[in-house]
């Protein structure tokens, strides 16, 4: 199995990221503030205005350490790669089952069907904790026509309809979601999906973590050697990670939306941790610290896993999954197991 490492992430502007003999220094305005041992270290994810040294950029990529660049709001802005590694053979069976419609249209439903049922999950819960009865009634309306849907997706064999439902389940997930904020709602509310840049202070932290497992998804699907361009759900673009963005759909609800709304509901976050800007709202140098001290905590906790029937850090979840999906291309096993969470 693999070994959990560390991620660097350098989130001060202007910092300066170098190697010296087997460390990873980063520097801000010449005073040295952190010094790592490179053995330590899977992948480096910079924010803002950061600059790399030479032999680093060398190191990473003999080494296959990911390095990853990212606007202050979380925008991917790219990845250096060194050699291309993997079996060929794989990337090839893979550029096969994308091109046979059978199995896009199969995989695409699983995806779906798998992130309908993991956001039908985190309401379900949630109304069973709620004791407003008004609340617990929309929660509960909104998971029943979650499964509507989930039943509509199994049935569709169009893709492009596929993905439409997709577009309808999020629309119901998110039209209840505010509901799941419990505190400070004046400074914390959800009216819609925002990106690019977010628009209030719900959606950006949504959107920081988003790009956090963006970037760990596509690292494991590169780990296993599949192209995590090449996609079954996400039409392919150039510079998209469509399979890195096929796959994160899993765990977008269980990872992502129930730890943002725990940073809120436990009030980790306040008022404070924001940034208006002209275009939008970004988040403090703080409020990142404390998004990844908790990203980074919540993926050390173990969970059974639903087809391999073992504990598991969650942080691994991209890992097996990626796994298990390569082993699915080979043709090792017959069906991709997609992640349910429960």
């Amino acid at each position: 199995m693999k070994k959990l490492l560390n991620v660097l992430y350098v989130l001060t502007e202007n910092s300066y990221i170098s190697k010296e003999g087997e460390t990873i220094c980063v520097h801000v305005g010449g005073e040295e503030k952190v010094r790592v041992p490179v053995h330590t270290i899977e992948s480096i994810i910079c924010f803002g205005n950061t600059t790399v040294s030479t032999p680093l950029l060398a190191f990473c990529g003999e080494k296959g350490i990911g390095l990853s660049f990212f606007s202050e709001y979380g925008k991917f802005y790219g990845r250096l790669e060194g050699a291309v590694r993997g079996n060929v053979l794989l990337r090839r069976a893979q550029y096969m089952a994308i091109d046979n419609q059978d199995v896009q249209r199969a995989m695409a439903r699983g995806f779906i069907a798998s992130k309908i049922a993991n956001c039908r999950n985190v309401l379900m819960r949630a109304a069973r904790d709620y004791i407003n009865d008004e609340t617990t009634v929309a929660l509960s309306q909104a998971a029943d026509e979650l499964a509507i849907t989930a039943r509509s997706v199994r049935n569709e064999t169009d893709i492009e309809k596929i993905r439409g439902l997709e577009g309808i389940a999020a629309n119901k997930y998110f039209g209840v979601f505010d509901h799941l904020i419990r505190v400070n709602k004046d400074e914390f509310y959800f009216h819609e999906r925002s990106r690019r840049p977010p628009m209030d202070n719900m959606n950006a932290i949504l959107s920081f973590l988003y790009a956090l497992l963006t970037n760990d998804v596509r690292s494991a699907l590169e780990g296993v050697g599949l192209d995590p361009a090449a996609g079954f759900l996400h039409a392919l673009r150039p510079g998209r990670p469509s399979l890195a963005l096929d796959l994160m759909e899993e765990f977008r609800s269980p990872l992502v939306d129930r730890l943002s709304l725990s940073l809120v509901n436990l009030k980790q976050l306040t008022s404070n941790d924001f940034k208006q800007t002209v275009t939008g709202v970004s988040l403090t140098d703080n409020a990142k610290r404390v998004i990844i001290t908790s990203w980074q905590k919540r993926k050390k906790e173990e969970i059974l896993h639903p087809y391999l029937g073992e504990k598991v850090s969650i942080g691994l979840l991209p890992h097996i999954q990626a796994l298990l999906l390569a082993r699915y291309i080979r043709g090792d096993i017959d069906a991709y197991p997609h992640f349910y969470w429960k």
